[in-house]
């Protein structure tokens, strides 16, 4: 379900700021891909007449309480898929196309933190709630509690962007991850081998942090979070004042009059800008890294 931007928010330029593949989406990708491959192999070679990629699924994978559980099992759970199609709509269709903004947004070290956190709260969702709704005694693999996070982190800065489902419907984001929030509570008890309670347990966990954070800033070596553009709550003296982004005109040559620079000098320094965007984020930049990323852009155009 790929969605439209109808260019109501500002986004940076694809030089300027923007990574279709920003680091931890990239790595996250490659990680469950390669998982996924081992899994498959694995699942080849049998054991005492079992695959070993079952004994795997077991160690690895969450466990009911009392029948296998180890606390590592809420991370390395949300690493393991069950089919390709599994694997391939909560890499492609949730965390690439959802999570590429919300890290460029948030920088990587604000995202995997988010990312993980979601992972785990659905795990202890699944752990503590299934046992009175829908009682599960196999494993829970799969990332999408995390990826009902991501999800409802997107909808919460672009609410009005459109997805279309199966390529023909349109719905804004904020009434496609409510429909999908009511599907699940709809679906508990049910004969289904989704655990809704840990997309439902995700998704919870996301809005409470997205709440926290646009109130009091959770900060990972940035300078502003972007959520905190829509509170008015006053800053202590102690922390810098910080000026919301300015979206320069790149069309206008008076916008900024590069200092003398070598080629080889100028480029130096516009890969480090980028690789400072990669770490803490876009809103981390100062007003001349900004101007010259926008400078460079106008000269390659």
């Amino acid at each position: 379900m790929p969605y439209y931007n109808d260019n109501k928010y500002y986004k940076p330029s694809s030089f300027g700021g923007f990574r279709f593949f920003p680091p931890v989406v990239k790595s996250l990708l490659i990680i469950n891909v390669a998982v996924y491959l081992l899994m498959f192999v694995f699942g080849m070679f049998r054991y005492h007449g079992y695959a070993v990629g079952d004994y795997i699924v077991t160690y690895l994978g969450l466990m009911p309480l009392g029948h296998g559980f180890h606390i590592w099992q809420l991370l390395t759970y949300q690493f393991l898929h069950a089919d390709f199609w599994h694997v391939f709509f909560n890499m492609v269709f949730g965390l690439w196309m959802f999570g590429m903004e919300v890290e460029n947004i948030w920088g990587s070290k604000k995202f995997l933190y988010y990312y993980l956190f979601c992972g785990v709260a659905a795990g202890l969702s699944q752990l503590f709630f299934s046992p009175l709704f829908a009682p599960v005694m196999g494993p829970t693999i799969g990332a999408s509690g995390a990826i009902y996070g991501i999800m409802v982190a997107f909808a919460f800065f672009f609410p009005d962007r459109y997805v279309y489902i199966y390529f023909l419907i349109p719905i804004k984001v904020k009434y496609f991850i409510i429909f999908l929030i009511a599907l699940g509570v709809l679906s508990i008890g049910g004969p289904s081998n989704v655990a809704h309670l840990a997309h439902l347990g995700g998704a919870l966990a996301g809005y409470l942090f997205l709440l926290y954070d646009r109130h009091h800033s959770v900060h990972f070596h940035t300078k502003r979070s972007f959520a905190s553009r829509w509170t008015s709550k006053k800053r202590t003296e102690e922390q810098p004042t910080i000026v919301d982004a300015k979206v320069f005109d790149i069309s206008d040559s008076k916008t900024y009059e590069p200092t003398k620079h070598d080629g080889d000098d100028l480029q130096e320094r516009i890969d480090a800008i980028l690789d400072k965007i990669s770490q803490s984020g876009y809103q981390s930049l100062t007003e001349e890294e900004k101007k010259i990323l926008f400078e460079a852009s106008k000269r390659m155009n």
